[in-house]
């Protein structure tokens, strides 16, 4: 199609000088957009505009994204200078950038990925009234989504699908890879050299931009580093086929998981490369996990959430967002502090946050627990609080997978110790009680004074003693969450739909008594968390909506409608 649409304009073939703008899609593999330009052009510029203030303003970036989006951008200008040319990275805002380089490159055509986020989209308008402007032509392709959202749009009548099932009634054919770049595609495109252009257009780094990380790089960015864990991950064709979400384990010291999700939210690595090589997977499998569960279906999330956030009004936000229900948060900045920081005084939930500090990845059913306990579950905050933190750390952090999708209750002792129960995931990210006998450290403050001056931690002075009652906290939460969905009906029946849930396969069962924790703070039994005498004792058995984990804990299935947190994490 790309080359039927260059020889349709065969007078200008050869004379298009090209600036191709990356933002996200940092590969030369699958790049359709890039392959069409270079088909069309005579000289073509590969940019990078480094707009610090529109990022940090758009997506609250902290030093490892940063560390993460300069090795990825390294990467990118060594690949592209081994076929023949270079990356240009150019500092500014991104239209003042580009109005000056077309004066000075006398560019005739610039050409970008089509991204669904508002911010992205009102670049594109900019970008365009430029081109308009100064008489240039714009080439641009949808990639770093395995469908076009606007035709699933179109295709389900104007709207988006609210469910994950109508989602896949309307999906059709997933469009396949376009081939890889060549040096011959750059050979007659190579633009003319600069002087001083290798110090001028360099990938500047973390001291450039006056950051520091003192973290070990487990992510290095980049799609070689991206290539190179796909071809690894898929040399195991058994685990790749049977690969099923619930059975990973959020607590184990490597990921369980594909570790795949940092490269395809910046697009070092092809969506639908990916999702092709798993049908070549599937098709020589008798028998394999399904959506939404398999591999495959957590890519079929991540397209749900794609097209739901590319029409939603304020998707990142309450307040104006019509599929989302209103609740009145509780405002706490020392509570969100203590979240934040990992001193809430529950291991499993400080864990989790430690992880996620240092190595900027965490498991997603840890951050279903550490979502749950910010929000609904203990310390009643809104999800726009850690959404913003989890958009600061988390290097696959993204629009519409950040702000997109479900929230379960999980216990912030129990559901730790049972997939980890001598703790060593705690002891590695905790290590002030890696002395503490297993029986304790998940509730240390229940370890008697002499095991604790043995361990070399005394809790409420080494350690915080927890912050709250999480079973008052979470009693009265839960009812003041019911309170909610039965005001909001109409909202919350908007993404309703069972057959979304990735945990479908459990069944309700009564609910077992959960001991109350000892030694929470005193302003943990406060009015703020001892629950109204109608939620004092826990409902006996639970609704349909009830799921149970495979290895036993409950949790409480709540939709879309409610308020997000990342699930798609691969």
């Amino acid at each position: 199609l790309l080359q039927v649409v260059c020889s349709d304009r065969e007078s200008v073939v050869m004379s298009h000088r090209t600036i191709h703008l990356f933002r996200k899609g940092l590969r030369l593999h699958d790049n359709p957009t890039l392959l069409g330009a270079l088909a069309c052009s005579a000289s073509l510029f590969p940019v990078y505009v480094l707009d610090c203030a529109f990022l940090e303003g758009a997506m609250c970036l902290g030093a490892l994204r940063w560390r993460f989006i300069l090795q990825s951008l390294e990467d990118l200008d060594t690949r592209l200078r081994a076929l023949g040319s270079r990356l240009y990275v150019l500092h500014g805002a991104t239209a003042a950038v580009l109005r000056d380089l077309v004066t000075r490159w006398g560019v005739t055509q610039i050409s970008y990925d089509t991204e669904v986020e508002p911010y992205y989209a009102r670049m594109e308008r900019e970008i365009q009234a430029l081109a308009q402007e100064r008489g240039l032509q714009t080439f641009t392709r949808a990639s770093h989504t395995l469908y076009e959202v606007k035709r699933i749009v179109k295709a389900n009548g104007g709207s988006p699908p609210l469910t994950y099932k109508k989602f896949l009634h309307v999906l059709g054919e997933a469009e396949k890879p376009v081939r890889d770049l060549s040096a011959e595609d750059f050979l007659r495109c190579a633009p003319p050299a600069e002087p001083d252009h290798e110090q001028a257009y360099r990938v500047p780094s973390l001291a450039d931009l006056g950051l520091e990380v003192e973290f070990e790089v487990l992510w290095p960015g980049g799609e070689t580093h991206a290539l190179q864990r796909l071809h690894k991950h898929f040399q195991s064709q058994g685990w790749v086929a049977n690969f099923s979400k619930p059975r990973t384990v959020p607590n184990s010291l490597l990921p369980s998981t594909t570790g795949l999700s940092p490269y395809l939210s910046l697009g070092c690595l092809s969506v639908r490369t990916f999702y092709h090589r798993l049908n070549s997977v599937y098709a020589q499998s008798k028998n394999h996990s399904l959506p939404p569960v398999s591999l495959q279906g957590q890519v079929l999330w991540r397209e749900f959430f794609y097209t739901v956030a590319s029409t939603t009004p304020n998707f990142t936000k309450m307040e104006g967002n019509p599929i989302c229900l209103q609740i009145d948060w509780y405002h706490d900045p020392e509570a969100l502090v203590k979240w934040r920081t990992a001193q809430t005084g529950f291991p499993w939930i400080d864990a989790i946050m430690t992880q996620l500090r240092q190595e900027g990845w965490i498991h997603h059913l840890a951050r279903h627990a550490v979502a749950c306990f910010l929000t609904r579950g203990d310390l009643w905050i809104s999800w726009e609080e850690g959404m913003k933190v989890f958009e600061e750390h988390l290097l696959d952090a993204d629009y519409s997978m950040n702000a997109g999708n479900w929230m379960w209750i999980f216990c912030p002792v129990r559901f730790g110790r049972r997939t980890d129960p001598q703790g060593q995931y705690l002891r590695k990210y905790l290590p002030v009680l890696k002395n503490f006998p297993s029986q304790y450290i998940y509730e240390p403050w229940k370890a008697p004074e002499d095991v604790q001056l043995s361990a070399g931690c005394i809790i409420g002075k080494d350690y915080p003693r927890p912050m709250v009652c999480h079973i008052e906290a979470s009693q009265r939460n839960l009812g003041m969450m019911r309170h909610v969905r039965t005001e909001q009906q109409n909202t919350a029946e908007l993404t309703r739909d069972v057959a979304d849930d990735p945990m479908e396969a459990g069944l309700k069962r009564e609910l077992q008594e959960e001991e109350p924790l000892e030694g929470a703070e005193q302003h943990g039994r406060s009015k703020r968390f001892n629950g109204d005498a109608d939620h004092k004792s826990r409902p006996r058995s639970w609704t349909p909506e009830t799921l149970q984990l495979s290895g036993g804990e409950i949790i409480e299935n709540i939709t879309s409608a409610l308020y997000y947190i990342n699930y798609f994490n691969m």
